[in-house]
């Protein structure tokens, strides 16, 4: 089944089915980010955050690994497993945040600051990782930063994650000027909306939100962290903070409990372009493979290497 017409013309069990089926022939990982729609979600063979999906990508014994997220995460993947076939199902899945990050502005800081060490979260292309001393994630930020041997830390591309590791160390944290545009949307009016609306909720936000937002609300986690949290938590009902994929995840898992969006549901317009047909059409053309260029992949992986180590 390889025309496009007919791929569409399939329902999506039909499609989901002849995915797997494909899957299990070519012996494809699928590898799937929290915040993708349900659909694909539901076909992941490992379904997490950037941090759990890095190492997946790197115990990987498969031949071919489908990663259904954005481009710097099947970046990551590649760096991680030069040897396998890593394909995006969508060319066009960028980040912006990742996109703010250039290399001739970090060895500017760089240079600027001789003494500071770099970090570099994994939303970032290849090229800056390959720039950096350590990658981190939201999830193991502060431990790579107290961890590193070094007083100042340049920490490249979020300014809001930067501002949340910043209350965990005396270390002076110089922070490149770039966000995540979904979760800078979410705005304080929407917490007190929340607080009158449902006042026994927990609400949960992720570290990429403007630091007005973190100051009042409960906790701050990685969305994995929120998984765990919503697992092990007495309270029956929660408020998400971050891309509203991960709401479905959150309800599927914990089907007794009671989870809404802080505000109007905030959407990765890049997350949400992969489809079914797209995930089908990569395993049946190989498309789109990704390649990272080799010099490039060798100095970054030394960084993505270095933040496997904090867990």
């Amino acid at each position: 089944m390889t025309d496009a017409v007919m791929i569409k013309e399939l329902s999506t069990e039909e499609m989901s089915l002849e995915i797997r089926q494909l899957a299990r022939e070519r012996q494809a990982l699928l590898l799937v980010h929290n915040y993708q729609i349900p659909e694909i979600q539901d076909l992941a063979d490992f379904l997490g955050d950037s941090l759990d999906l890095a190492r997946r990508s790197a115990e990987a014994t498969h031949p071919v690994i489908l990663f259904c997220g954005v481009r710097f995460m099947a970046e990551t993947a590649k760096i991680l497993a030069p040897e396998k076939m890593v394909l995006l199902p969508r060319s066009d899945a960028g980040c912006p945040m990742a996109d703010m990050a250039d290399v001739e502005g970090l060895r500017r800081l760089k240079a600027q600051h001789p003494d500071a060490k770099v970090v570099a979260y994994v939303n970032t292309n290849a090229d800056i990782k390959a720039e950096v001393d350590v990658c981190c994630t939201s999830a193991n930020a502060v431990k790579v930063v107290q961890g590193i041997d070094a007083d100042e830390i340049i920490f490249v591309p979020d300014c809001n994650l930067a501002s949340w590791v910043q209350r965990f160390t005396r270390k002076k944290i110089i922070p490149w000027a770039g966000f995540c545009p979904v979760h800078r949307r979410f705005k304080v009016e929407e917490i007190k909306a929340v607080r009158e609306r449902y006042p026994d909720a927990l609400i949960m936000v992720h570290p990429e939100c403007d630091p007005e937002v973190i100051d009042l609300i409960d906790e701050v986690a990685s969305t994995n962290g929120m998984v765990r949290l919503a697992k092990k938590s007495d309270r029956k009902r929660f408020i998400v903070g971050t891309e509203e994929g991960l709401i479905y995840r959150l309800k599927k898992e914990n089907p007794s409990k009671e989870f809404y969006s802080l505000g109007a549901p905030k959407v990765c317009e890049n997350m949400k372009k992969i489809r079914l047909e797209h995930v089908l059409e990569a395993l049946q053309r190989n498309q789109y493979q990704i390649e990272v260029e080799p010099e490039i992949a060798f100095r970054a992986k030394k960084a993505l290497d270095e933040m496997l180590k904090y867990v």
